[in-house]
């Protein structure tokens, strides 16, 4: 694991060629000064295009910063029909959706003809141009309409709401790591890094302007400012890729891409699980006979894993269900702990590699005890290590309850005892939609 995490500290965050053009400084200069938050008040919106689901949510703040109070949030499936439709069809429906959300708000209410600020929060790699517009440069997590790409996002979705007669307003694009670095932030200003484990998986952080390659020159009011890694694109030949991980990757659509996220995010695992099982059944009769479900690919949900690996009757019981719906009937005990196992070392694996991807952020901004990879001292010469908070949020974090913890011992075993005390991580339900809400508020005051 030391391996992997020096990996990422030397590369991810400084090279542009090891995580695609995708990385970037994602946010325009006013987006890391909107994190020193001042008196924001009013109401706003969020709306969240997520991986398996969208999210709004309206945010009310106060005039006094530890006033926020998050109201009506809804949370719905994105039907799988968009995620190949066209621009038109996926943003009118993002729209109709907010429509209802508004009319709900407006029964019983003096807020008819209210204009209405609203955060979009992207979780797609975008090129940002300003605060409030970016083109999307590729999708991911299942998504695949082609005709999107290099289209402006905040354009289309604005768009749409004004076909709707919508009075409504996008006035930020933001990332979805960047939102829940911004409600750390808001809570906590020690809060430096946020990372999402989701259907997908990515991080950002700050970091000092004048280490920025693309930035030399450019001055904030704070000095530093937020990067989006893209980090599911990240590549290391360090990585413990196997046979499994390699077929995954061919079969996908968006194949030789993405692959830190293949292994590590929940879109994906509950398929490692299934070719793994699956090669036991083709090379040995130890599941009896099987049917032709189990070769359908993602036919076994992270979820499934998830309450498998978390079996706790005696007779496993909930992993004997799961594999009937697999096809695969009538399964002995000893082959049903063995399916355990099975999810264990997947998922131990995925939150090792994702202690490893936190360990090189950390050791690139110098909060791992080290000053940071160029500063040249040693760990044993640091005389103090700064608090830091690691804000993270995502499905497979808050759900998973297995991953998390193995997240969270690996990331004190590569940090070691002494330096991982200093170092918070904070779960952020939500996070990504009411930090984004949070931007605008702080644009807006």
């Amino acid at each position: 694991m030391g391996k992997v995490a020096v990996a990422f500290a030397a590369v991810a965050p400084v090279c542009s060629n090891s995580l695609h053009p995708i990385i970037a400084v994602v946010c325009w200069i006013a987006l890391t000064d909107c994190f020193y938050f001042r008196r924001e008040k009013g109401t706003y919106y969020a709306l969240h295009l997520g991986g398996t689901y969208f999210r709004i949510l309206r945010v009310h703040l106060g005039a006094q910063r530890s006033y926020l109070d998050v109201q009506d949030v809804e949370r719905h499936p994105i039907p799988s029909h968009l995620m190949n439709s066209t621009s038109e069809v996926l943003f009118n429906f993002l729209a109709f959706s907010l429509e209802r959300f508004i009319e709900k708000e407006e029964n019983g209410s003096d807020s008819q003809g209210v204009k209405r600020e609203l955060a979009f929060t992207f979780s797609y790699p975008l090129k940002h141009t300003s605060i409030s517009s970016g083109v999307l440069i590729k999708w991911t997590k299942g998504f695949e309409i082609s005709e999107m790409v290099g289209k402006e996002i905040a354009e289309c979705l604005q768009d749409a709401l004004d076909r709707r007669g919508l009075n409504m307003h996008v006035a930020a694009l933001v990332n979805d790591t960047v939102g829940a670095l911004s409600l750390g932030y808001y809570h906590d200003p020690d809060t430096v890094v946020a990372v999402v484990f989701g259907t997908g998986s990515n991080a950002c952080y700050l970091e000092r302007t004048d280490a920025i390659i693309k930035c030399q020159g450019l001055l904030t009011t704070s000095g530093s400012m937020v990067v989006n890694m893209e980090w599911g694109n990240f590549w290391s030949s360090h990585l413990p890729r196997t046979s499994y991980d390699t077929d995954l990757d061919a079969e996908s659509s968006n194949s030789n891409d993405m692959g830190f996220e293949k292994m590590i995010s929940g879109m994906y695992l509950g398929d490692i699980v299934r070719r793994v099982i699956l090669r036991m059944s083709q090379e040995s009769d130890v599941f009896g006979p099987t049917t032709s479900v189990l070769s359908e690919p993602y036919v076994l949900s992270t979820n499934s894993v998830s309450a498998m690996h978390e079996d706790d009757t005696p007779e496993l019981l909930e992993v004997a269900r799961i594999l009937k719906d697999l096809g695969v009937p009538d399964v002995p005990l000893k082959v049903r702990k063995l399916v355990v196992k099975v999810c264990d070392v997947v998922t131990r694996r995925a939150g090792r590699l994702a202690a490893a991807g936190i360990a090189g952020i950390l050791k690139k901004i110098g909060r791992d005890g080290s000053g940071g990879i160029t500063s040249g001292r040693s760990r044993g010469e640091i005389q103090m290590q700064k608090r830091t908070v690691v804000a993270v949020e995502g499905g497979l974090y808050m759900n998973y309850v297995m991953f998390r913890e193995y997240m969270e011992e690996a990331l004190v075993e590569i940090l070691g005892e002494e330096v991982s005390q200093y170092v918070v991580v904070k779960a952020m339900e939500d996070g990504s939609s009411i930090g984004s809400a949070l931007l605008v508020a702080s644009l807006q005051s």
